[in-house]
């Protein structure tokens, strides 16, 4: 009799073996993006990018199912037509309750290391969990999600696709919803087809470019608005925190509250502009409703008392505080930050929702 469960076990086994032998597999992902982005990308050794994980990430992205109310999606919170945002200071979670910073956008993660706006995630797979899970936002256990999705006709077949078997797990929902934000790319904008000779600014796109990259030197008669310093680089970001004046002393600590650090208190996360135009409002409670409002801000309405030590001083006016921009200067920087916005990332099939 031993012997006979020793052979039923071995036959049960090679039929597994052979199941995963002759299962197709996951097709590799291939990343489009221009060179002068670099190759300075983020992708776990554990959960490498394929067609068939993105398809399953882009359909649990939008997955109601995924919230304790049935209800909210990643794409609540993240919607395609305002780059990944969602137009207001702070969203609604399923309990109606407020979240407590404003939603960020989800634009070129591929090269982002840390993430929210204090940085408490060190990568896509761990940021997912907290949105999910979080009782003010789709308040639902991991553990009960990956369950509804087992309930379904359609998802045992994705996930054998995109992971090899039909196992739904926690793990494996959070890898594929981080492979579909991976290809959230944005390198189309006409700041973008400038960069490849393929535009020619206006007038006052390209005095507001000028003003953007230069930091201001009234001494010398040099005027600038110093976006760079911050905004830097093609796509328009550096990963670092900084406290940028809003308030001298914050509600919200930022970073602090993690590090301990006095000098953190106020210092967030520095966002990409890319699409900029779209995502309003604006700072991490959404307390700007225009693009007008921030560079009022930098210029004449920077609190000092906890600012970044870069921030100080920088003026067009001798011994200045804040940038003193004119009138005409805010309407070009405004007009160069409207060609950050790339049309064909809001509107490309590939993004969005497939469920419509």
């Amino acid at each position: 009799m031993n012997d006979f469960y020793k052979l039923l076990a071995c036959v049960i086994g090679s039929f597994f073996l052979l199941l995963r032998i002759f299962a197709p597999n996951p097709s590799p992902y291939q990343f489009t993006y221009p060179a002068n982005f670099g190759n300075r990308i983020t992708i776990p050794s554990d959960n490498l990018t394929t067609k068939e994980g993105v398809g399953l990430g882009r359909r649990l992205f939008y997955e109601t199912r995924l919230s304790a109310n049935n209800k909210l999606s990643c794409g609540s919170c993240h919607e395609q037509s305002k780059a990944f945002t969602d137009g207001k200071s702070f969203s609604v979670g399923v309990d109606g309750a407020l979240t407590s910073r404003n939603s960020m956008a989800l634009v070129n993660l591929l090269w982002a290391r840390k993430f929210f706006w204090d940085g408490r995630s060190v990568g896509l797979e761990e940021q997912a969990v907290f949105p999910l899970t979080n009782p003010h936002e789709m308040g639902q256990a991991l553990d009960v999600s990956a369950h509804k999705l087992r309930n379904t006709d359609v998802y045992p077949s994705l996930f054998k696709s995109a992971f090899g078997d039909t196992a739904i797990t926690p793990s494996r929902i959070t890898k594929a919803i981080s492979q579909f934000e991976r290809t959230l790319i944005s390198a189309n904008s006409l700041y973008d087809k400038y960069l490849k000779k393929e535009y020619q600014p206006s007038p006052i796109e390209l005095e507001g470019m000028n003003l953007f990259m230069t930091a201001p030197q009234p001494d010398r008669k040099i005027r600038g608005a110093d976006c760079a310093h911050c905004h830097g680089g093609v796509k328009t970001y550096m990963e670092l925190f900084h406290n940028n004046g809003l308030d001298n002393v914050s509600k919200d600590n930022g970073i602090q509250a993690i590090t301990g650090l006095d000098s953190d208190h106020g210092r967030f996360k520095i966002p990409t502009l890319r699409n900029i135009a779209l995502t309003a409002p604006y700072m991490h409670d959404g307390r700007f409703i225009s693009l007008e409002q921030v560079l009022d801000h930098y210029s004449e309405h920077l609190e000092t008392k906890h600012l970044s030590p870069f921030l100080k001083g920088v003026s067009n006016r001798k011994n200045g505080t804040g940038l003193q921009l004119t009138i005409q200067e805010k309407k070009a920087v405004i007009a160069f930050l409207n060609m950050l916005t790339d049309s064909s990332f809001v509107n490309n099939p590939e993004f969005s929702n497939p469920n419509l």
